[in-house]
């Protein structure tokens, strides 16, 4: 698939603006720039950023359909979710305030310097999770950082109390669901992925130890 094959199947499935779609190729020249000395995306994908990565990042938008403040992302690594996801916020609510954190330094700075340049409401907090002091987020997402039942309990320490998390999970998604709830319980929705057909977004909400 070609980069302008890949900007199409992109726009078929997310509405954005002109200025939301320059910043997203802004984006992407950033990564291709960054990623052979950082590796921020496997070699494997670089040519499949649109889709693999962008739209991959930005259906989680649509799963939010509420007013939200602050949305946080874990694990941000190239900013996938949370670097797309504030891209978009800039023209759907611009005064949500994004927060990535990442704790290896050169993603870090890859990220502040993304950020700075995309102009998007976005912190870069270069610290492991288990560090931070609860963020309060209305939105949690994390993608491909680790098992559902250590996300729960990410997501109970830096959740606002009617706060939302968002886990894009693959094909073993159920036996995900299984081991947290032999921890946790939680409120759980299940959509499909528009980039995966084995794929799934786990929506949870009241996150509580058992």
């Amino acid at each position: 698939m070609t980069a302008r094959d890949g900007r199409g199947a992109f726009c078929a499935e997310i509405d954005v603006s002109r200025e939301t779609l320059d910043r997203l190729e802004f984006y992407a020249e950033l990564l291709e720039k960054w990623n052979p000395t950082i590796n921020l995306v496997s070699k494997a994908t670089i040519d499949e950023i649109w889709t693999r990565h962008f739209l991959d990042s930005a259906q989680l938008c649509d799963l939010v359909t509420r007013e939200i403040h602050h949305w946080a992302d874990f694990g941000a690594g190239g900013g996938f979710p949370g670097l797309v996801v504030a891209v978009l916020l800039k023209e759907r609510s611009p005064e949500t305030k994004m927060t990535l954190v990442e704790s290896d330094k050169r993603k870090a700075t890859f990220l502040r310097t993304a950020v700075r340049e995309l102009a998007v409401n976005t912190d870069v907090v270069s610290e492991r999770i288990e560090g931070l002091t609860p963020l309060k987020a209305d939105v949690l997402s994390a993608r491909a950082l680790a098992p559902l039942v250590k996300l729960c309990e990410y997501a109970e320490r830096h959740l606002a109390p009617s706060g939302a998390a968002l886990f894009p999970k693959g094909a073993n998604h159920a036996e995900e669901l299984k081991e947290a709830l032999a921890s946790w319980t939680f409120k759980s929705q299940e959509f499909p992925s528009k980039t995966n057909l084995n794929a799934v977004i786990l929506k949870l909400g009241d996150i509580a130890r058992v």
